[in-house]
Parts: structure tokens; C-alpha cells; sequence
């Protein structure tokens, strides 16, 4: 496929019963050439349903990179009905910097959607998956991870709602496949791929595992085998999901910029587990100097269950550590 344009890219104009990848313009660098977006799709004979699948919207997460060629390898166009689109990596300044955040602008790509087509770069990015790609879906999968900073259990997240676009997303949440589900109320916070899709009335998943600067191979292979189950859940291939037991469907806003955080500068470590049940008042884990010396106890004042916490020991004030969220069922 040779180099598509924005201004020539038209989801409904893509050629049938095809295989391809290529790259997406979207906006020139400063030394010259452009700002590219890897670009994978497959088409059946028919352009719905349309599902975008993106990956790296943060630059330290490698699950959903690895995952998204291994499913394009799997699939055949003439097996297919409908479309299916898939960005391996988003925010490619941040993924060549392996930081989180873009080290151009020091924004977030998962909090300034749907972008601004004359902003920074990341708002450009945003702006440019969701006109050319998120408004012509019908579904979107965006696999995330903890990244290099943050531990999370490996899990399928849905905007919990009792609209048709509500039941849809977690009928695909549970045809995803993952042992853990958390569902998050309205509103959605701003800026998020998932929070645009809601507002297009698009149902919308994403994923998250544990992350730390790598993928775990047990981890790519449930994001793979997630995105093709969804697929065969849509009926965009035959054949039915390949399920495993849920064990905890959790419920909570899962907004991770508010979370327990930390009042000092030290050394953090935790006392509790992922998805394990705390009560109020429960000590999740201290605050030590560089001698030794505990300077803060980090209680919790809800109950709940332990959905993500710090992975990196070194602490600042007002650094996330731990967040807790509810059971469901």
C-alpha cells in the first residue's frame, strides 16, 4: 500500500476483499517529512461492520503493538465480512522515547481526544484518528496497559450504561475473553478514545495489563485472541469465542489520574496485592526515607478492590500509588 494522505484517506473508498499496511501522514515534522501512523487493515466484500483497533496511545505500552500484527497475520479477506482497522501505534513520538507522554509536547494522547487538526502534535494525532477513523467505526478496541509506571491486572474495560450502546459494549466485553472485566459508569472522563466513541454512540472496550516496559507473552496472546474474538462476536468471522471464566467483574469510574496518591518525597512500598479485597482504614503500604525511617502510612478510606498500584519504588508528592475500585458481581 503505498503512503496515504489524510486528506485522501476515506475509510468507505478502501479497496474490497484486501490485505494491506502501509502509513498514515498526519502532520510534517520539523526536520522535514512527516509524522507517520502505522496503518493495517483488511477488508471483506462488505464495508460493515467497521472496527478500529488501536494500540500504544501511550508510548510505554507494548502489548497491543505486538498483538495487532499477529491478528492481521491470522486473518484472510475473503473470511471476512466487513472492515477492520488497526493503529499499532498511536502515539509514535512517545513510542520512539518509550515515555508515557509525548516528550515534544508533554501531553497525554489518552486525554486531549478528539484533538485539534491546528494544535500540538498529540492533539493533532488525536484529531486525525478521530476523523478518519473513530467516526466511520462501529466499534472500537483500544489495548492499553500499566506502561512502565503503574501494575494493573490483565482485563477488559467497557462504559457500563443501560443504553443499546451499553449492552453492546459489554456483550463484547464479555465475548473478549478476559478472566477480569471492569465496567465504568457515565459520564466518561474527558479526553479519552473511549470517552469520543460514547459521545458518537460507538461502543467502545479497552484493555489493560500489567505492563512494566515489556509484554508479557501470556498478555499479547489474550489481546490477540480478544480482538479475534470480538471480530467473530460481530460476526465479521465464523466460528464462537474462545471464553474463560470471569472472575471478578469490577465496577468503578476508572479514571486513573485520581487515585491514592502520595503527601512526600521517598521510598514506596506496597502491602496489599492486585485484585485483592481491602476494608477502610486498612494500611495499603509506607513511605520511607532513603535510611529506613517510615514518614507516611498510606491508609485507605474506602473499601474495595485493589485495581492498580505504583510500580516504580521512587516517589514525589502527589505521585499516584494505589487505586481502588467495586465489585459488581
Amino acid at each position: 500500500m503505498s503512503t496515504t494522505h489524510l486528506k485522501d484517506l476515506n475509510i468507505s473508498r478502501l479497496p474490497r476483499n484486501t490485505k494491506e499496511t502501509g502509513w498514515l501522514e498526519v502532520t510534517p515534522r520539523a526536520n522535514g517529512g512527516h509524522w507517520k501512523l502505522p496503518f493495517l487493515y483488511v477488508t471483506g466484500s462488505t464495508i460493515s461492520p467497521i472496527l478500529l483497533v488501536m494500540a500504544a496511545v501511550h508510548g510505554d505500552e507494548y502489548e497491543g503493538v505486538e498483538a495487532i500484527p499477529r491478528i492481521f497475520h491470522k486473518l484472510t479477506p475473503k473470511h471476512l465480512n466487513g472492515t477492520l482497522l488497526m493503529v499499532p501505534i498511536c502515539n509514535v513520538p512517545a513510542y520512539g522515547t518509550a515515555t508515557r507522554n509525548s516528550t515534544i509536547d508533554g501531553k497525554n494522547l489518552a486525554r486531549v481526544f478528539p484533538g485539534n487538526a491546528h494544535g500540538t502534535i498529540t492533539e493533532q494525532i488525536a484529531y486525525f484518528l478521530t476523523e478518519k477513523l473513530l467516526k466511520p467505526a462501529d466499534f472500537l478496541i483500544d489495548l492499553h496497559s500499566g506502561g512502565i509506571a503503574a501494575s494493573i491486572p490483565t482485563l477488559i474495560g467497557y462504559i457500563h450504561s443501560d443504553d443499546e450502546r451499553g449492552k453492546r459494549a459489554l456483550a463484547g466485553a464479555k465475548a473478549f475473553g478476559a478472566s477480569v472485566i471492569w465496567g465504568h459508569p457515565l459520564p466518561v472522563p474527558p479526553g479519552r478514545s473511549l470517552t469520543i466513541a460514547t459521545d458518537l454512540g460507538i461502543p467502545a472496550l479497552y484493555t489493560e495489563a500489567p505492563g512494566g516496559g515489556f509484554a508479557r507473552l501470556e498478555d499479547v496472546k489474550c489481546f490477540t485472541t480478544g480482538v479475534l474474538n470480538v471480530m467473530k462476536h460481530l460476526n465479521m468471522t465464523r466460528g464462537n469465542p474462545k471464553l474463560q471464566p470471569v472472575k471478578h467483574h469490577l465496577l468503578g469510574d476508572g479514571n486513573l489520574d485520581d487515585v491514592i496518591t502520595t503527601p512526600v518525597a521517598g521510598y514506596f512500598r506496597t502491602e496489599v496485592d492486585l485484585l485483592e479485597d481491602v476494608n477502610v482504614g486498612q494500611q495499603l503500604g509506607t513511605i520511607c526515607n532513603v535510611f529506613g525511617d517510615v514518614l507516611v502510612k498510606i491508609i485507605t478510606e474506602q473499601a474495595g478492590v485493589v485495581i492498580m498500584q505504583r510500580r516504580i519504588h521512587r516517589v514525589h508528592p502527589g505521585d499516584s500509588l494505589i487505586q481502588i475500585t467495586q465489585r459488581l458481581e
